[in-house]
Formats: structure tokens, C-alpha cells, sequence
């Protein structure tokens, strides 16, 4: 299968080299990476089980699309005549697609929702409960366009303020306690959000509401009501770039590839602006909690992420996830599903620190490992 990557992978060339060896940190058996956290290797990769459904059909997640062209590359080299075809086709329409039996799994930047009955939906279709296997994480950034700052820190509250309208210039009093060595200029604040149906905007809505008080809710289409719409990350970017006074919010590889000014976010651990970076992201990945730590659905509960007290944590972090039936009514495709993701948890770790995500911790790893091994 050709790769398809996007042209962001030689823009974070340098931070994805450190992402490599900075995503793991110590962390107790609680959370999410509990236990040892180092970065995953690829060398002992486990054999795989070549022996199911030749070709595998799988849409959703955009943001994940770079993950699963090398996902799928590393899945053709284990397994020779074995292939997926993957459909980037935004979150949303990924679990209709799985719901409607139209393909073998989907990719999404949240997990299944119960309270639009997907998780039902999901398991009516499977014959079987359906699982949120979280096996992609990236950063999203908050991104601004402002003459004279290059440097500027924002918490939770004041994004929140910011993005529903409340605060509408840049010298407001909240921004300007957060930067006390900043000259900030009267200039209007202009919103720049995602049009389409986004997996980012539910994360970054989510964060919103978990650490900023924001009450417009959640989900996939922004609810802030003010400013301009883009669709897709990369136009997002671009009209950034041409809207002075612009804020946004963006996947981290979009902001170092179109060189856009990334804020510090000020947590709730200590008060202290936090800058995204490998080691930061790491941090937040291994203060991460699971909403059934006992179960094989791996749904992660994100307030732990947002608000997480571990120092230097950054907290506005996109975790992508494969939603996978736990047992298939063919036994050919459960076999598949199983070879694929395996690969992926480990052959295919190897490069997706150059496409801007972070690979998958041990600990983490071994979690996903279990569940895996046991699709049917």
C-alpha cells in the first residue's frame, strides 16, 4: 500500500526525534501508563496471526490518518497479501460506518458516546459489546496570530472566555494577568474554529468544560457561537495565519508545520505554564485514568488528563482510538482486527513520532496487548 502522509512530517521532524524517548514517565498502577511507562520498543514484536480476512475495511478519524497509513504499512510487511483500507472520513461518519456494519472498525478521536446510544448501537451490530482502544495520542494547541506577542500563556477559564465570545480583545484584564511582562495590544479577538465534524473540537470542548467551566457543551461541532469556521485542520491554519488578532485551536503537527505562535497553558497543577513538548506530553499520557480500569474497553476518562495534578503535565491532549467488536460473527475477521492492531501497537510505533504523534508507552501498550489478545 503507498504511504499518503501529509507534508507536517517534516515540519516536527525535530520534535517527533524526541518524542521518541521523552513520552514514558513513572506512574502508580491507577492510571492509564500505571506501572513501568518507558517508550514502547519495536525490536521483540510479537509474531502475528496471518491467517484471517485478507483485506479489512476501516473508516474515521483524520487525525489519525497519518498513524494508519504507517499502521498499515507495518501490517503489509508482517503480513504479505494482508491489507486495510482505511477512509478518512472524519470521526462521526467512521462510527456510523461501523454502527451501519459497512466496515470491520473505525477510527475516532472519542470513544463510543452513550449518551447518543452508540456504545448500543455498536454492540447490536457486533452481536458482541463493542471496544474504545485508545492506540493514537497527539497534543491539540491553542494557537494565536497577534502582532507584537510571541509569547503567551492562557489557562482553561480564560480560553473558555475567549471562545465563547466573553472576552473580546486581546488587552482584557484575565489575559493580561497571565502575562504581566506581555504588552498586549486592544486589538479584537478573532475565533477561528472547525467547521466540520471534528474529533479535535469534542477534545478541546471537552478540556473546555473539565478545567475551564465552559457550559456550551461538548461534541464534535463547535458550540462557542462566535467566529469563523474552517474545515479541516489545515485550513484552520491558513486562515490563522491571515487573521491578525486570530486564535485557534489545532492538532500540534498542523502548528509546527505552518510555524504558528503555540500558547503555554497555565494548568491546574501549581499554576505553572505549561509548554507542549515531548516530555510534557508524556507526562499528561501517563496521568491518564480509565473510566472501567478493570474492563478490556479501554475509554479513557479525560478529566484526568485535563485536570491532572502531575507537574508539567500538559493537559490538552487528543487520544484517537480503533473501536473494535470484541467478538465478530466471522471468526476470519476477528483473526484480522487482531493481526492488524497488534502490528500496529508495536512494528507500527516506529515512526509515528516523525508524523507528530507520541508512541505508546509499555505500560499502556500492555494494557491494549490484553485486549487485543482477546477479540474473537
Amino acid at each position: 500500500m503507498n504511504m499518503k502522509r501529509h507534508g507536517v512530517a517534516l515540519g516536527i521532524m525535530a520534535a517527533g526525534a524526541l518524542l521518541l524517548t521523552a513520552c514514558g514517565s513513572d506512574n502508580n498502577t491507577s492510571t492509564a501508563t500505571g506501572g513501568s511507562s518507558n517508550t514502547s520498543s519495536t525490536s521483540a514484536a510479537p509474531k502475528v496471526d496471518c491467517s484471517g480476512k485478507k483485506t479489512l475495511k476501516a473508516s474515521g478519524s483524520t487525525a489519525q490518518k497519518n498513524a494508519m497509513d504507517l499502521f498499515v504499512k507495518a501490517y503489509n510487511d508482517a503480513c504479505d497479501g494482508n491489507d486495510v483500507n482505511y477512509t478518512a472520513n472524519g470521526s462521526g461518519a467512521g462510527v456510523s460506518d461501523f454502527t451501519g456494519k459497512q466496515t470491520d472498525f473505525a477510527g475516532s478521536d472519542s470513544a463510543l458516546d452513550p449518551k447518543k446510544g452508540e456504545p448500543d448501537k455498536a454492540a447490536a451490530s457486533c452481536g458482541s459489546p463493542a471496544w474504545d482502544l485508545p492506540v493514537v495520542f497527539g497534543p491539540i494547541t491553542l494557537v494565536y496570530n497577534v502582532k507584537g506577542v510571541s509569547d503567551l500563556n492562557l489557562d482553561a477559564a480564560t480560553a473558555s472566555k475567549i471562545f465563547d465570545g466573553e472576552i473580546k480583545t486581546w488587552n482584557n484584564d484575565a489575559i493580561k494577568k497571565l502575562n504581566p511582562s506581555a504588552t498586549l495590544p486592544s486589538t479584537a479577538i478573532s475565533v477561528v474554529y472547525r467547521s466540520d465534524q471534528s474529533g479535535t473540537t469534542d477534545n478541546f470542548q471537552q478540556y473546555l468544560t473539565s478545567a475551564g467551566g465552559w457550559t456550551k457543551g461538548a461534541g464534535k461541532t463547535f458550540n462557542g457561537g462566535v467566529g469563523s469556521g474552517a474545515s479541516g485542520n489545515p485550513a484552520v491554519a491558513t486562515s490563522l495565519g491571515q487573521t491578525d488578532g486570530g486564535i485557534a485551536y489545532v492538532e500540534w503537527s498542523f502548528a509546527q508545520a505552518n510555524k504558528l505562535n503555540i500558547a503555554s497553558i497555565v494548568t491546574t497543577a501549581g499554576g505553572t505554564p505549561v509548554k507542549v513538548s515531548a516530555d510534557s506530553v508524556g507526562k499528561a499520557i501517563s496521568s491518564a485514568a480509565f473510566k472501567n480500569p478493570s474492563g478490556n474497553d479501554l475509554s479513557l476518562d479525560l478529566s484526568s488528563i485535563h485536570k491532572s495534578t502531575a507537574a508539567g503535565a500538559y493537559p490538552l491532549l487528543l487520544a484517537t482510538y480503533e473501536i473494535v467488536c470484541s467478538k465478530y460473527a466471522d471468526p476470519a475477521t476477528g483473526k484480522a482486527v487482531k493481526a492488524f492492531l497488534s502490528t500496529a501497537i508495536n512494528a507500527g510505533q516506529a515512526e509515528l513520532a516523525t508524523n507528530g504523534y507520541a508512541p505508546l508507552p509499555d505500560s499502556l501498550k500492555a494494557k491494549l496487548t490484553t485486549a487485543i489478545d482477546a477479540i474473537s
